[in-house]
């Protein structure tokens, strides 16, 4: 049976909070282990802050819409960045992989938001255009930022790796 465009933008909208919910796990335990990259960490930082930001807006969107959040996706999403979190922890460019990994899942979250607010455009959901434009907005400087910072990131690495002190965290 076919979907309406309310009923997709409810189902995506879970997906999105369930992404968000990850993403703030991800970012807290990311942050918590930068020590030779102060730009990055502070911008890590503020970028918690905006999604935390992000995800109070999705549930208060959902809840508005008589909807409610998915536990099961949140778990889901949780888990998957245990292992990723675990995985680079093996490898001694971690922080250089963490900061690729997040400028190219910041990307992913912009797909999102964009097909969001066809979608909600579609539902004639102006509230949630107008919510889904300003957690956009807050992706695509983050996206920016990093790409904006990769190379100087980078050279930070190759400058620890090559002194001796690991350009690890």
């Amino acid at each position: 049976m076919a979907n309406s465009p309310r009923e997709n933008l409810a189902h995506w909208l879970r997906d999105a909070h369930s992404m968000e919910v990850g993403t703030l796990d991800d970012l807290r335990r990311l942050a918590s282990r930068i020590e030779s990259y102060p730009q990055l960490k502070a911008r890590i930082e503020q970028h918690i802050r905006e999604s935390e930001g992000q995800e109070r807006r999705l549930k208060e969107l959902l809840e508005s819409m008589g909807e409610s959040t998915s536990a099961l996706k949140e778990t889901a999403t949780k888990l998957a960045g245990n292992v990723q979190a675990l995985v680079g922890t093996f490898f001694s460019d971690e922080m250089l992989k963490n900061a690729i990994a997040t400028y190219a899942f910041e990307h992913f979250e912009i797909g999102n938001y964009r097909a969001l607010i066809t979608t909600a455009e579609q539902a004639g959901e102006t509230r949630a255009v107008s919510v889904l434009q300003q957690n956009l907005r807050e992706e695509e400087e983050m996206a920016r930022w990093l790409e904006q910072h990769l190379p100087e990131i980078t050279r930070q690495y190759l400058q620890l790796d090559a002194s001796g002190h690991g350009g690890k965290t």
